[in-house]
């Protein structure tokens, strides 16, 4: 291993940013919470293709792509050339413009339940109006949910993130598990008539066994409750129309987000027409709503995955990440407490306590390791379009590096010992 990466400008602006900032950062997942303190990057200074440099200098391959909000990587020509075309004309307007319909269409063209559209900026904007527009719709209020929907009060108020959200919001919303059916079926029949929406991540972690989404869908239906994929990263992900699109189960509303516009803030609620009619009554309202630079950035991302086919691409070079970290799982003795899971795409690192050691432990000295060896991860693998053949290689042999040592740490009961930093701590899990 090369000389240790250090962190003292990222250190220097913490300390800055905790005076005027709760927790030094914008994003739970972004921030000191998630990421060992003293043993990782905390400011990031720019970003290309894979690559990103941290505030310190140091070079990393990103395979965290702004939490899987870029998809075709940082800074692609195509998106750029696009918003640098608008910046002179205008960035908002006092009236609406034609980019809106133009990116309507595109996401009519490609999304298959998408008949009409509503633009939010942020995932937490579209599953909240996809919420609202359902309980218009159906004169109900209960939500039953499955995955992770975002910050607002009608969902987080299911979790243990729950502070400051009403106890009468939070009885309203019902979780099920994923894989889990006949809980759904329970929820259902101990609140018949009552169910406005069943919103669910069509994938994260775990694939949907045989049969799951349909009945989800149609257990929504039987009931008068309006079904909602929250395709926030699945969309132009999975496939170009999204999960539905790869699954070929069409709900009756979606919600698309971060790679909707490659990182720029854009979001969408589509779906049936007749409940995304509901919007011409329900508040669902934006002064930023119709911003032209993340809209002309819409244009270029979406046309570029469709006609190149992305997610395709993103499949491919995200399958080689999964049969080699599962055969070096598998190598160096690790599968006691190591498992890779998730679609191609976006794959995921499972750590289990193992061996007396607390799987938090375990996972702090694996980030310390890797982000040493330049790879910024946070436990997934976010593929981009920009990720190369020496990127995933460049992956595998860090890992081929930091599996045996973090097995013998395992072995012998030092993983506190080879830390750097004070362990993480979880900060909730929904997935």
């Amino acid at each position: 291993m090369s000389e240790l990466h250090q962190y003292h400008r990222s250190e220097e602006l913490l300390e800055e940013a905790l005076e005027v900032i709760p927790l030094g950062a914008q994003t739970f997942s972004k921030s000191i919470t998630q990421y060992p303190r003293g043993a990782a990057p905390l400011f990031i200074d720019r970003a290309e293709g894979s690559r990103t440099w941290d505030v310190d200098g140091n070079e990393y391959v990103d395979f965290n792509n702004a939490l899987c909000a870029i998809t075709l990587g940082h800074c692609d020509p195509d998106v750029t050339a696009a918003v640098e075309g608008e910046l002179r004309r205008g960035t908002i307007f006092s009236l609406s413009s034609e980019v809106e319909i133009e990116v309507a269409r595109l996401i009519l063209d490609t999304v298959p339940c998408a008949e009409k559209v509503r633009f939010g900026k942020n995932g937490s904007d579209a599953t909240a109006g996809a919420i609202r527009a359902a309980r218009a719709f159906t004169g109900r209020e209960r939500v039953a949910v499955c995955g992770y929907h975002g910050w607002q009060d009608w969902y987080i108020g299911s979790t243990l993130r729950n502070k400051g959200v009403p106890q009468c919001t939070q009885a309203l919303t019902h979780s099920f598990a994923y894989n889990d059916l006949s809980a759904l079926e329970r929820l259902l029949a101990e609140h018949p008539g009552e169910f406005a929406a069943v919103i669910i991540e069509p994938m994260n972690v775990a694939w949907p066994a045989e049969g799951f989404l349909e009945g989800v869908v149609d257990l929504a239906r039987e009931n008068g409750a309006v079904s909602i994929f929250d395709e926030t990263i699945t969309g132009y992900r999975f496939a170009i129309g999204g999960a539905q699109q790869y699954f070929r189960v069409t709900p009756d509303l979606a919600c698309f987000g971060k790679g909707l516009a490659n990182g720029y803030p854009l979001s969408a609620v589509a779906g049936r027409d007749e409940i995304m009619r509901e919007f011409e009554e329900v508040f669902f309202s934006f002064t930023m709503g119709g911003e032209r630079l993340s809209l002309a950035a819409a244009v270029a991302a979406i046309t570029k995955a469709r006609d190149e086919d992305v997610p395709a691409v993103l499949a491919r070079q995200g399958q080689k990440i999964v049969d080699g970290v599962t055969q070096r799982i598998e190598r160096h003795a690790c599968g006691e407490f190591l498992s890779i899971a998730g679609h191609p795409s976006w794959s995921f690192l499972l750590i289990r306590d193992a061996a007396g050691e607390d799987q938090w432990d375990i996972r702090t000295l694996y980030l310390q390791e890797m982000l040493q060896r330049g790879i910024l991860t946070l436990g997934t693998h976010n593929i981009s379009f920009a990720h190369s053949d020496d990127d995933v290689d460049r992956l595998l042999a860090a890992y081929d590096e930091v599996l045996p040592l973090v097995s013998s740490a395992v072995e012998s009961g030092r993983v506190r010992q080879l830390l750097r930093c004070e362990p993480l701590k979880p900060l909730f899990r929904v997935r």
